[in-house]
């Protein structure tokens, strides 16, 4: 039988967390950095709720979450899409805006996503270098050229955690020429108190060449029902909806995310248990010399240079007591360096005791 042509693509595919390994059925996944306190207790409230009419299709403009984000964010609805997961928005992005040898510039170290669904649509991604693992202005307006039409970032960045102070954002979105559309990742927003940074959603309310992304899937805990939004001008919004998937967002995964944002006492809970165990965790390692980046997110970017061990020994000794970290060779190809999310009080304990009894 002979098989239709199709296309090629010459990409490398994305490679999530490891979440399971052979023989174990206990394990601890630290390498995706999902909610350590799980999900809001609203949001578990819906999911399980019988009487959830599955046999009809969700609202396809996700109508109530817009209105709540609006509400919580005291944006303009109409200047919201929702999509499965803020990867949805990413891709839609580089679909409206992106024609074959158009260019794409992301930092060297940043969210897998931006580079293959650039590639997909036949785009050339520019990769700016970062300096001691952040992202550099000056770097990412090297590689601007006349053919650049967006620029992706986090902030802060996955894998590294490390990010742009308010001043550093302003800055870029300035000195970039105004027809090439910025786009600020804010997937770890909530985790940010350090003074000097901002969200992208703080910064730019008004700007109609900036898009911000946010997703439920970080703090919120709904990494399973692929939930996320974007913030753009109306004329991106309303060109996005032309292209936009009819229902792309789930019934309960609409209803799951409304009710998680009106549950503050989760959040501030989620953002007390961060900081406390990234800073319990941070100068544990720390005696092993094992250094990291300055706590920002709810993941710490672990660096093996000065430790008497590599990142792929300690990451295998792990391994074999149930406990897996993100490797930052694949995809990322940075090397004895791991990502490590943090936990649970009971996960991130069974890690300190694990890494002691490896490290000794």
């Amino acid at each position: 039988m002979t098989t239709p042509k199709f296309k090629n693509f010459n990409i490398e595919p994305y490679k999530p967390g490891k979440s399971k390994i052979k023989k174990l059925k206990k394990i601890i996944k630290l390498s995706a950095n999902e909610s350590a306190l799980g999900m809001s207790s609203k949001a578990t409230k819906i999911i399980s709720n019988k009487g959830l009419n599955l046999e009809r299709y969700p609202d396809g403009k996700s109508q109530n979450l817009r209105k709540e984000i609006s509400k919580k964010f005291k944006r303009d609805p109409d200047k919201i899409i929702c999509g499965a997961g803020s990867d949805e928005v990413i891709q839609m992005i580089c679909q409206l805006f992106l024609k074959p040898k158009d260019e794409v510039v992301v930092p060297e170290y940043s969210f897998l996503m931006y580079r293959i669904y650039a590639n997909i649509v036949d785009a050339k991604v520019k990769f700016a270098k970062e300096i001691n693992y952040k992202i550099s202005n000056i770097e990412i307006l090297k590689k601007v050229t006349k053919n650049t039409k967006i620029v992706f970032l986090a902030n802060p960045n996955n894998p590294t955690g490390t990010y742009l102070t308010k001043k550093e954002l302003l800055d870029l979105r300035k000195k970039l020429n105004k027809n090439i559309l910025l786009v600020v990742d804010d997937a770890y927003a909530e985790y940010m108190k350090n003074s000097d940074y901002k969200s992208g959603l703080d910064l730019f309310k008004n700007k109609d060449n900036v898009f911000v992304l946010r997703t439920f899937s970080k703090i919120f805990g709904l990494a399973s029902l692929r939930v996320g939004w974007g913030y753009g001008s109306k004329k991106i919004i309303n060109a996005l909806n032309v292209i936009k998937p009819p229902f792309n967002v789930s019934h309960i995964g609409q209803m799951a995310a409304t009710e998680s944002l009106k549950d503050q006492n989760f959040i501030k809970r989620s953002i007390k248990h961060n900081l406390y165990y990234a800073k319990k965790l941070k100068s544990f390692l720390e005696r092993y010399e094992i250094f990291s980046n300055p706590i920002s997110a709810n993941f710490l970017f672990l660096d093996f240079e000065k430790c008497k061990y590599t990142a792929k020994y300690f990451y295998e000794r792990l391994k074999i007591k149930g406990i897996i970290l993100r490797s930052t060779e694949d995809g990322y190809h940075i090397k004895n360096k791991l990502r490590l999310t943090i936990g649970s009080k009971n996960e991130n304990l069974a890690f300190m005791n694990a890494a002691k009894k490896i490290l000794n």
